[in-house]
């Protein structure tokens, strides 16, 4: 599959991951289409990309799901490709004092927002040709982070969902690919978790979205760069050390 000349849906595409796969799908010669929830930093994003197409939507909201729907279908019938990237992660304390609809806001967003989005836009894809979904998960799907128990569990469930996707797809030519990122250089990582991170090496953005698009295009179905295919061989072999490791490297230093 050619990543070129397609129209492609990217959710949570206004920064980071998002925002460096619309740079780069752009700069191939596809149409890009990016939503998120906060317009300043879409409209940002539209003037650092000039071209870009840009919806105000939000995945945890099934009515803005149903509009983005009826809008990007009407105004961009070619569409072929929809990247899942929009989430959230939290460093969430479960000993602390947390609403019951705010303890789950990561699985409103990351795993709810996902399948409903698919939900919504399958009937579409399956009439287009060489049909694309990406569903970005994380590392984090095979060894769970403790100190993100909810963002943790919820890209498990989302490796989990996709890999049944792919299964009843089959036949259908909609392609489903699951991209499972390391820690990566991104706004997200560092307004949250610069503590736990620093001193730490993580993949550079451009780098990863590089490999992804590689990797879309040279046919595999499980993107795992860097550190992220170590996770899924760990979570296997030894997941009992692994997760000791993780809980280990977040805590203070003597």
């Amino acid at each position: 599959m050619k990543l070129t000349q397609k129209t492609i849906l990217i959710t949570g595409g206004s920064s980071g991951i998002g925002l460096e796969l619309a740079r780069q799908l752009q700069a191939r010669g596809n149409t890009i289409i990016i939503t998120g929830r906060d317009q300043h930093k879409l409209d940002a994003a539209q003037r650092e990309l000039p071209g870009l197409h840009m919806i105000r939507s939000d995945v945890s909201e099934p009515n803005s799901i149903t509009a983005l729907h009826a809008h990007v279908t009407a105004q961009f019938p070619a569409l072929d490709t929809l990247i899942n990237n929009a989430g959230i992660m939290r460093n969430l304390n479960l000993h602390d004092d947390h609403g019951l609809i705010e303890v789950t806001r990561e699985v409103e967003v990351n795993l709810m927002g996902p399948v409903r989005m698919i939900q919504q836009f399958l009937p579409h894809l399956k009439t287009r040709p060489e049909a694309l979904i990406v569903n970005v998960s994380s590392g984090l799907a095979f060894v769970p982070y403790p100190i993100s128990p909810i963002y943790s569990a919820t890209k498990a469930a989302l490796h989990s969902y996709t890999q049944s996707l792919r299964i009843q797809l089959e036949g259908t030519g909609v392609r489903v690919v699951e991209l499972a990122p390391p820690a990566t250089e991104t706004p997200l990582l560092r307004g949250e978790f610069d503590r736990e991170m620093q001193g730490q090496r993580v993949m550079d953005v451009k780098v990863l979205v590089k490999q992804t698009l590689a990797g879309i295009e040279g046919g595999r179905v499980d993107i795992r760069p860097g550190l992220s295919n170590v996770m899924s061989a760990m979570g296997r072999i030894a997941p009992g050390f692994m997760l000791r490791q993780l809980a280990n490297s977040t805590r203070p230093k003597n």
